[in-house]
């Protein structure tokens, strides 16, 4: 509805991976993405979650993915929260993200339980946030989730209050030019 304050919160890592599978790109155009989530609804707020690379162990990525960040700190309304990689058994053994999904988690219900949003829009199709959309919903707040694959994860869609489908149609004007 408009006049509705919307927040979103992006699982940075769920979408580069989504976004490299199903429609091969990554340039992404966060203003104008967020705009098409937002629609004619207020927008309050974008926090951007990922886990920054161990500068002594990918020093070219490192550089890479922290111009990157510069770049998204550069969004307005848009905040990047990190949390960490844990390399073990590395390179063998991919690095792992850890603290991110509960950064997420713990955000969406302390913004949610201070007003702070009418809806909340999580772009992540990960069925851990379940219970984290719940307690939103539980709150009075609206919790909808923006999925590459609407017909995923059964639990996700039947917590959240909506699902928008990102696709090649979703995206098609949100590129970087």
């Amino acid at each position: 509805m408009p006049g509705e304050k919307v927040t979103v919160y992006i699982d940075g890592s769920n979408l580069y991976h989504s976004l490299r599978s199903s429609v091969g790109r990554t340039d992404v155009d966060f203003s104008k993405f967020v705009y098409k989530l937002v629609g004619d609804r207020r927008h309050v707020r974008t926090y951007y979650y990922n886990a920054p690379l161990d500068q002594n162990l990918e020093p070219d990525k490192y550089k890479a993915q922290q111009r990157f960040f510069d770049f998204l700190r550069r969004v307005p309304y848009l905040e990047v929260r990190l949390g960490r990689l844990v390399y073990r058994n590395w390179p063998d053994v991919p690095a792992y993200e850890k603290g991110i999904d509960i950064k997420i988690a713990t955000d969406m219900i302390v913004h949610a339980s201070r007003g702070l949003y009418d809806v909340a829009v999580l772009v992540s199709g990960d069925t851990d946030f379940v219970d984290a959309l719940q307690a939103v919903k539980d709150l009075g707040r609206h919790a909808e989730v923006a999925l590459f694959n609407p017909t995923g994860s059964q639990r996700i869609r039947e917590v959240a209050d909506n699902i928008v489908a990102i696709d090649q149609r979703f995206l098609n004007d949100c590129w970087l030019k």
